[in-house]
């Protein structure tokens, strides 16, 4: 086993942390994406069978250079954090407090507004509510302010027929939930993970920060120019969420990119003190490692997050076709994504990536849980070398 530091990347600092031997290859990919490919910090962990067997990180949390990045510094999760929601809503359907096939206008009758009163909780989770975005032009503190967000969004004509189509709720379903679950429960989500999974499980995630937690976060650094997001859309020309829009985008895509959205806002303190339990969450690779390890089914400190039965109600395959949003196939659970290929060779591989890179997984058959937190954002989505480099080099490990 390697422990301590190693990997010395000149100006970008160390990689600290530990792995087992036969996931040396893991270390290496890790290492040269700080070479390779102008990683700033970040880390990266892997549960085997519950276990951590690798657990790493190096670089900086700032873009001066000046806060080495330690193993509980917290990156934004980006949409990384809809798995922890979907969680959250297992869990109080384990308690018997709603099911998935509840209809969302049951807790809010409004909701059901402009044809959109049967849309169950399984089908809001797995996006196929018609609703990734905002029709009228909307601000950043709109958004944030969930209520009104929210009440926005509930008096909205879908974008297609409610159930006979999937399209990506990125930031939009942020609101929605926030409002629906605590109907439900009585408690704000983010309320709810600090109480029920962050401190029992002693885990280092969240949705957004207390103010005390701010040091822990890394500083969000993007490319000088701002993030073309053509790769994620997947249309000619280029699309920036600052500029005109492209016209090669439909309608759903346009509303998903209402309101316009910067990297660099989840550095902001009202990002941070919102209740967005679509794109704030923050956490550390081990934590979201060995979170994933408890979807699996591993207990930790002698718990579990939900049955058995009601996890895999959580990550089955609600609905798979194209995308309307992403322009891709999509395969989509009550709160996962499940794997399209991309995510090593099972195909119930459940899964999420974030804005930029952060990415977590859950491999059932192989019982493996891998998770990778970066500050510096690239543009490739599912293309990122440093997603993908990590992906395939732990795969390739348990292969030997």
């Amino acid at each position: 086993m390697q422990n301590g530091a190693s990997g010395d990347t000149e100006m970008k600092g160390k990689i600290e942390g530990f792995n087992r031997p036969e996931f040396d290859h893991v270390r290496e990919v890790f290492t040269r994406n700080f070479t390779d490919h102008d990683e700033l910090g970040a880390s990266v962990a892997v549960t085997l069978h519950g276990g951590l067997v690798v657990d790493l990180w190096g670089g900086w949390k700032d873009q001066a250079r000046t806060q080495s990045w330690t193993r509980e510094t917290r990156a934004p999760l980006w949409s990384g954090t809809k798995p922890i929601t979907g969680i959250c809503f297992a869990m109080i359907i384990d308690r018997g407090l709603a099911t998935y096939e509840d209809c969302v206008s049951k807790y809010w009758p409004e909701f059901g507004a402009e044809g959109k009163e049967a849309i169950t909780i399984a089908q809001l989770l797995s996006h196929q509510a018609g609703l990734p975005g905002f029709e009228a032009p909307t601000t950043l503190n709109e958004l944030l302010a969930t209520d009104l967000a929210a009440a926005r969004l509930a008096s909205q004509a879908p974008f297609w027929l409610p159930g006979t189509a999937c399209g990506y709720h990125g930031v939009s379903l942020g609101p929605i939930t926030a409002v629906l679950f605590k109907r439900i429960e009585g408690r704000t989500v983010r309320q709810f993970v600090a109480q029920e999974i962050a401190l029992p499980f002693r885990l280092g995630i969240s949705i957004g920060l207390k103010p005390e937690e701010f040091d822990q976060a890394a500083e969000v650094v993007r490319p000088d120019e701002d993030l073309d997001l053509s790769n994620f859309y997947r249309v000619e020309g280029p699309v920036y969420m600052d500029k005109a829009h492209n016209p090669n985008l439909n309608r759903a895509q346009v509303a998903a990119m209402n309101p316009p959205m910067d990297v660099r806002y989840a550095n902001l303190p009202e990002w941070r003190d919102a209740d967005n339990p679509a794109a704030n969450g923050f956490g550390n690779a081990h934590s979201m490692a060995e979170f994933y390890a408890l979807v699996l089914g591993h207990p930790r400190n002698g718990k579990r997050l939900a049955s058995p039965e009601v996890i895999a109600e959580a990550v089955r395959v609600r609905t798979e076709g194209l995308d309307q949003v992403k322009n891709v196939q999509a395969r989509w659970a009550a709160g996962f994504a499940v794997n399209e290929g991309l995510y090593g060779p099972n195909p119930n591989t459940f899964y999420h990536g974030g804005w930029g890179g952060t990415f977590s997984l859950g491999d059932p058959v192989a019982d493996v849980s891998v998770s990778y937190t970066p500050n510096r954002m690239g543009e490739l989505a599912e293309r990122d070398p440093r997603r993908r480099g990590l992906i395939k080099a732990v795969f390739d490990c348990l292969d030997q």
